[in-house]
């Protein structure tokens, strides 16, 4: 058989569906992606509301990526960064701190800030210095311990912990607890040291968006739900069956396979909430970080504060959730537009769209930089991806996607079943 005459289909369009594509393409074969949905991305997406472009929850590129650097093309996504700092809020003052190391423009405030002691800011300089000097590997070979107990055992006082690397991790981590592995924390602490969190111009579907365009040889079916995968078919949620040789499962793969009905993937939700106004009152690229424990908004972000392709000239801003709640959406809004007036003064907001996002990130434990593709393997033609199989990243996603494919490549170039393969298709 000829490459191109393989019938290898990836089930899922998102950031790892799309990069196993690419890499089958780079070997010569001709995939057909299976997406359920009516658009590439997985949880990379961006819509257009009233000429808006909302992200499916507040997401930066972190430039230090090394698969991301691998595989997008940096300057043709139109990258804006933000500043390496934040905007902290609490009890309606705002303070500005961030690494002057980098951005010698936030030396004095960093300096004069009363987020955490004198003795935290060496600390951040000892841990920045420590962790940079730390290899990845290291990193994810590291014995686990929650993020908290993490930066206790560092020595941070209770205060640098509650007004910066709570706010700002539980942001990234989703969980307002620190209680996501400390190998994730340095993993993301040394990301954020080696470059810098960029915004796409057009959003951040531009990832995703790039990832498809650059696909020549792979056919994207959208619309196309499935319903079970088998070792030499795949039956799909109309009850049309499809030949099959190979399949990439990058999504969750246990409603598709009947013997994973229990091994159910664990999420992390969030709620993100668009809203425009008149002005701003964060003036540069920074993040906000509400250091209040008692209240549910946890950071927020000026879109407008950084090049885009919006159309209107108000300003667009996100608020972000990590906290359970069992409030209505209507209930939730007055909630946040409360605590957005009395914590960060910011008033006069006109309500735009919200994003319940209730498979924003795998929950996980044992995290994991690499893996090998034959780790990837789940039956002689079934092969998984997805960032669950790793960490919780963008960079975790294209990893395990690349993975995957390498794993079908490597059975088919070993000739480990290509005569099973052909007697089957004849």
């Amino acid at each position: 058989m000829k490459k191109s005459d393989y019938k290898i289909h990836i089930i899922g369009a998102g950031i790892s569906g799309l990069i196993a594509a690419q890499v089958l393409e780079n070997f010569g074969y001709c995939p057909t992606v299976l997406e359920a949905t009516n658009e590439v991305g997985g949880r990379v997406k961006t819509d257009i509301v009233n000429g808006y472009k909302l992200d499916h929850g507040f997401q930066v590129l972190l430039s230090a990526y090394p698969a991301a650097k691998k595989y997008l093309n940096y300057e043709n996504l139109n990258l804006q960064e933000l500043l390496p700092g934040a905007s902290i809020f609490k009890e309606g003052k705002q303070q500005v701190i961030g690494d002057p190391l980098r951005k010698f423009s936030l030396l004095f405030s960093t300096l004069f800030s009363s987020v955490g002691s004198f003795s935290d800011k060496l600390k951040i300089l000892k841990l920045n210095k420590a962790i940079q000097k730390k290899k990845l590997d290291a990193i994810f070979s590291s014995d686990e311990k929650t993020t908290l107990q993490y930066l206790k055992d560092f020595g941070f006082s209770d205060k640098m912990i509650a007004n910066f690397f709570s706010p700002f991790f539980s942001g990234i981590f989703l969980e307002d607890q620190l209680e996501t592995s400390s190998r994730m924390f340095e993993f993301v602490y040394k990301m954020f040291g080696e470059g810098t969190a960029m915004i796409p111009k057009d959003g951040i579907m531009a990832i995703s968006n790039q990832l498809k365009n650059n696909l020549k040889q792979t056919t994207i079916q959208l619309n196309t739900p499935v319903k079970s995968v088998k070792s030499n078919a795949i039956t799909l949620e109309n009850n049309e069956e499809l030949e099959n040789h190979f399949t990439i499962i990058a999504t969750a793969p246990s409603k598709l396979i009947s013997n994973l009905k229990n091994q159910e993937i664990d999420w992390k939700s969030c709620d993100t909430l668009y809203f425009t106004s008149d002005d701003k009152v964060i003036k540069k690229p920074l993040i906000g970080l509400v250091a209040d424990e008692t209240k549910l908004v946890n950071n927020i972000f000026y879109h407008t504060s950084i090049p885009n392709s919006n159309k209107d000239s108000k300003q667009l801003l996100s608020v972000t959730v990590v906290k359970a709640h069992d409030l209505s959406e209507k209930e939730l809004i007055t909630l946040i537009l409360k605590e957005l007036k009395a914590t960060c003064n910011i008033q006069n907001l006109t309500f735009l769209k919200r994003y319940q996002i209730k498979k924003a990130l795998p929950k996980l434990s044992n995290l994991q930089y690499e893996l090998s593709s034959t780790e990837t393997q789940l039956t002689s033609t079934t092969f998984l991806a997805g960032d669950y199989l790793l960490n919780g990243s963008l960079n975790a996603a294209m990893i395990a996607g690349e993975r995957a494919a390498l794993g079908v490549i490597k059975t088919l170039e070993d000739g480990l079943i290509v005569d099973e393969l052909i007697s089957d298709s004849r």
